[in-house]
């Protein structure tokens, strides 16, 4: 826990807190006698913990910006993949508890479980340290400088790429098909498979279903290399 609180820059009174934060549902379901509490409900916390930062964040940096504009910038910088590179910097997946499906299937690594855990870990020094320190977190790992902001304004549409690709060749047609949904309702995981013509040419995830598709069209891009 240490070695996680040096990356995190901040320490916890409470530690209890952290190991709640880190333990997936799949963890606390073999643990049932041990009273091993998932951090789903840290993750529901978090989730608006972090909307609230961003949000004002922005208000403040961009005081000319109109609603949709701040709307906007804001998804893009809380959405699972800003928090997953945010969890790949600091390690976390290495501090998770999961449960032995997850740990063979390779839940370390999976960006919806780690992005999870960040918003649940954002929540636990919430509730430990107080909105100023989960402020200052947040700002340590998303908005320190503006960096994160000027990159994901610069964020490729990968669905209007991928329909530019395709327009080139007539005939083509883009789908967008939801193959899955996982997780409580308040946080679910959109599973979808972008399909060109009859053939499925990527797939993808996201806590919302746009989301899913632009991760499923970053991954045609990727396999398609520019050839349709």
């Amino acid at each position: 826990m240490r070695a996680l609180e040096d990356a995190l820059g901040y320490r916890f009174e409470n530690q209890e807190l952290l190991r709640e934060a880190l333990r997936h549902s799949s963890y606390a379901n073999e643990h049932r006698g041990a009273e091993a509490t998932s951090n789903e409900r840290l993750e529901f916390l978090g989730d608006s913990v972090l909307g609230f930062v961003t949000a004002e964040f922005l208000f403040r940096r961009r005081p000319d910006s109109p609603e949709g504009e701040l709307t906007r910038i804001r998804a893009r910088l809380v959405c699972e993949e800003s928090l997953y590179e945010v969890a790949q910097r600091i390690d976390l997946g290495r501090y998770l508890c999961l449960g032995h499906g997850e740990e063979a299937g390779g839940g370390r690594e999976r960006a919806s479980i780690l992005a999870d855990a960040t918003e649940a870990v954002i929540a636990a020094v919430y509730l430990d340290g107080g909105i100023e320190a989960a402020s200052a977190l947040i700002h340590r790992l998303l908005l320190d400088d503006a960096t994160e902001v000027r990159a994901a304004e610069k964020r490729l549409d990968y669905k209007t790429a991928l329909q530019e690709l395709v327009q080139r060749k007539p005939g083509r047609t883009v789908v967008y098909r939801l193959t899955g949904e996982t997780g409580p309702d308040h946080a679910k995981t959109f599973s979808v498979s972008v399909l060109l013509g009859d053939e499925v040419a990527g797939s993808g995830s996201g806590r919302s279903k746009k989301e899913a598709e632009q991760m499923a069209a970053r991954d045609a891009l990727e396999k398609l290399g520019g050839d349709v």
